[in-house]
C-alpha cells in the first residue's frame, strides 16, 4: 500500500482520503447562513445521516465526537464518515469524507481522527456489496440543499 502525507490546518486529526470514498469540500459564507461552525458541523452530519438512511441504516452522532457513527454507545460503534472543517471570516474550508466502496485498510496505518478505541466502516461493509458512487453522490447533494436550503446550481463531480 502506498499513501502520502499532507499536513493542512483544518479542524480534526488525521485521515484518509483515497478512491471510494465521497469527499466535499464546500466553501460557504456562513454569514448568509448562520455564523456557528458546530452547527454547521451538525447540518453536515444531518446530510450523511439522511443519505444512510435511504440504503436502511441508521446513521447517528456521538458525543463529543464529530462525524456520523453506526451503533454509538456499544463496542462496536464504528464512524463512516470523517468531518475536518475550517472557517475563516466565517467562510468555510475542507469539509468530509464518506466512506463508500473505501478500502479501509488504509486506517490500519494511522489513528484516524484521533480515536483509537473504534473502527472505521464503509457503506459498501455495511451493505455487503459495492455500491454506485454517482448514486451516493446524487443522495448527498440533495440533502445538502435540503438541509442547507440552498439550491446547488453549478456542479462537476470528481469521482
Amino acid at each position: 500500500m502506498q499513501a502520502s502525507y499532507y499536513k493542512i490546518n483544518r479542524g480534526g486529526d488525521i485521515t484518509y482520503h483515497g478512491p471510494g470514498q465521497l469527499v466535499g469540500y464546500p466553501i460557504l459564507d456562513l454569514d448568509h447562513f448562520f455564523p456557528d461552525i458546530h452547527k454547521y458541523l451538525r447540518f453536515l452530519e444531518e446530510v450523511f445521516i439522511k443519505v444512510m438512511s435511504d440504503y436502511g441504516l441508521k446513521g447517528e452522532r456521538s458525543p463529543g465526537e464529530t462525524g456520523v457513527w453506526l451503533d454509538v454507545g456499544s463496542p462496536n460503534a464504528r464512524k463512516i464518515c470523517a468531518l475536518g472543517v475550517r472557517a475563516s471570516r466565517w467562510v468555510t474550508m475542507h469539509g468530509w469524507a464518506f466512506n463508500v466502496n473505501t478500502d479501509l485498510n488504509y486506517f490500519n496505518y494511522i489513528v484516524p481522527c484521533g480515536i483509537a478505541d473504534k473502527e472505521v466502516t464503509s457503506l459498501a461493509k455495511e451493505l455487503g456489496r459495492e455500491v454506485d458512487i454517482a448514486e451516493v453522490e446524487a443522495k448527498a447533494k440533495r440533502y445538502f440543499q435540503e438541509v442547507f436550503s440552498v439550491e446547488l446550481i453549478a456542479s462537476e463531480s470528481l469521482t
